[in-house]
C-alpha cells in the first residue's frame, strides 16, 4: 500500500510539473431556424504550441503576431469544427475576430456562422481541435435554441454529438450542469490541492508537538466531514453569489487569493496553527474558491429558463468530485497512519511540494508572470 501511495504521489506532481493546465476551449452555438452562429474561445497559448504565434520567441504574443497569423488560426480551428443539420453540412466562416481574458489567460475569438440550405430538428458537431496534441483537451459547448441553453464537453471520445433541437427538460439541464461540476473540480489543480492540504492531518492527532495517529475511523471521519462541509457551504455562498451577479470581484485578486490559500492550508501542516480548527481555514477560503468556480460558471453560461436549477445542478457536481477524491483518499490515508512514510513522506514531503508549487502559482497570477506551464 505504502509503495502504491508513493507511486500516486509521484506520478501527481510528475503530471503536474510535465503538463500545461487542462487545456480547455469555449464553443458557443446559437442555432434559429436554418442559421447556425457561433463563438469559439481558444487559449493562445494552445494555439501557440500547436502553429506557433510567437513569431520573435520572447515568451509573449503581442496583438501584431495574432493578426499576422489570422487566416492560419482561422483555416487551422474551422478545419477541426463540422456543423450539420439533419445530416446536411452547414459550413462555417469566421465574421469577426476578437481577444479575451479567461482565467487561466489570453483566448483568441472568432465569432463565425455556418449557414445551412434549411432548417432542421437535429444539430450535429464534431470537434476535434488540438486532440492529435493534447488528449486531455476538451472542448466546452454552450448550445442555445428558442431560449433554452444546453451543455456538453467534447474528448477524443466524443468528438461527434448530436443534439435534438428541441427544448430540454429541467432534468436535462440539471445533469448537463452537474456534470460541468464534477468536470471542472477535477481538473482545478489549485482547489484539489487545497482540499487535499486540509485532509492530509485528518488521520492525525497532535500530542506534545508531534503528530501521532488517530485511534479510530470514526475521529478522521467527522474531522473530514467538517473540512468538506464547511468548504462546501462556503464556496456555494459565494459561487450562487457571483453567478447570479449579486457580488463580483476582478479574476486576478480571486486567482491569486486561492493560490495563496493552497500555500496556507498546506504550511499548516509543517507549522500548525489550526489543527483543531481546520473547519474555519475551510469555510474562510471557501469562500474565495467559490468565486472561482463561479469564473467556470460564467465561461458555460447560465440558462435563463432554469437558472436556480443549472446553479444548484453545478455546485452538487462539484460536490459529487469532491466526494470522489475523498473517498478514495481517505481510507488509504487511515491504513498509512501509523507508518512513518505518512506522517514524513505524504504529510510533511507532500505538504512542502504543495506550498512550493501553490507560491509559483501565486507569484505568476499576483503579478501577471509565467513561470510555469500550467
Amino acid at each position: 500500500m505504502m509503495r502504491a501511495l508513493l507511486f500516486a504521489l509521484l506520478a501527481f506532481f510528475a503530471a503536474l510539473a510535465a503538463a500545461h493546465k487542462p487545456s480547455d476551449s469555449y464553443l458557443g452555438v446559437t442555432v434559429a431556424g436554418d442559421a447556425v452562429r457561433g463563438q469559439w474561445d481558444i487559449a493562445l497559448r494552445d494555439l501557440d504550441f500547436a502553429i506557433g504565434l510567437d513569431s520573435n520567441g520572447n515568451g509573449e504574443i503581442t496583438w501584431g503576431e495574432l493578426r499576422a497569423r489570422q487566416s492560419e488560426i482561422d483555416a487551422y480551428a474551422l478545419s477541426r469544427l463540422t456543423v450539420a443539420l439533419d445530416g446536411n453540412a452547414c459550413q462555417p466562416r469566421v465574421t469577426e475576430h476578437l481577444v479575451d481574458n479567461h482565467s487561466d489567460g489570453a483566448y483568441a475569438v472568432l465569432r463565425f456562422e455556418a449557414p445551412c440550405a434549411k432548417a432542421g430538428a437535429v444539430l450535429t458537431l464534431g470537434y476535434n481541435l488540438f486532440f492529435d496534441l493534447d488528449p486531455q483537451h476538451k472542448g466546452l459547448l454552450r448550445l442555445e435554441f428558442d431560449g433554452a441553453t444546453r451543455t456538453a464537453i467534447f474528448s477524443p471520445d466524443a468528438a461527434q454529438q448530436r443534439f435534438e433541437l428541441t427544448k430540454p427538460s429541467r432534468i436535462t439541464q440539471f445533469f448537463d450542469y452537474g456534470r460541468e461540476g464534477v468536470w471542472h473540480i477535477w481538473i482545478g489543480f489549485d482547489h484539489i490541492l487545497f482540499l487535499l492540504s486540509l485532509l492530509l492531518p485528518a488521520v492525525l492527532v497532535i500530542t506534545h508537538h508531534q503528530w501521532r495517529a488517530v485511534e479510530r475511523f470514526k475521529t478522521a471521519f467527522w474531522d473530514v466531514l467538517k473540512i468538506v462541509t464547511a468548504f462546501t457551504v462556503a464556496h456555494s455562498i459565494t459561487l450562487s453569489l457571483a453567478a447570479l451577479g449579486v457580488i463580483s470581484l476582478p479574476t486576478r485578486l480571486t486567482e491569486s487569493a486561492i493560490a495563496l490559500s493552497v500555500v496556507l492550508a498546506a504550511l499548516n501542516n509543517i507549522f500548525p496553527l489550526f489543527q483543531r480548527r481546520r473547519w474555519m481555514v475551510a469555510f474562510g477560503f471557501g469562500l474565495i474558491h467559490g468565486f472561482g468556480f463561479a469564473s467556470v460558471l460564467a465561461d458555460l453560461g447560465l440558462p435563463r429558463d432554469a437558472l436556480l436549477l443549472a446553479l444548484v445542478g453545478f455546485n452538487l457536481g462539484v460536490e459529487a468530485g469532491q466526494l470522489a477524491i475523498v473517498a478514495v483518499f481517505l481510507p488509504v490515508a487511515f491504513g498509512l497512519r501509523r507508518s512513518w512514510f505518512y506522517r514524513r513522506v505524504v504529510l510533511i514531503g507532500g505538504s512542502a511540494l504543495i506550498s512550493l508549487l501553490a507560491a509559483v502559482w501565486f507569484v505568476e497570477r499576483a503579478f501577471n508572470l509565467k513561470v510555469l506551464g500550467f
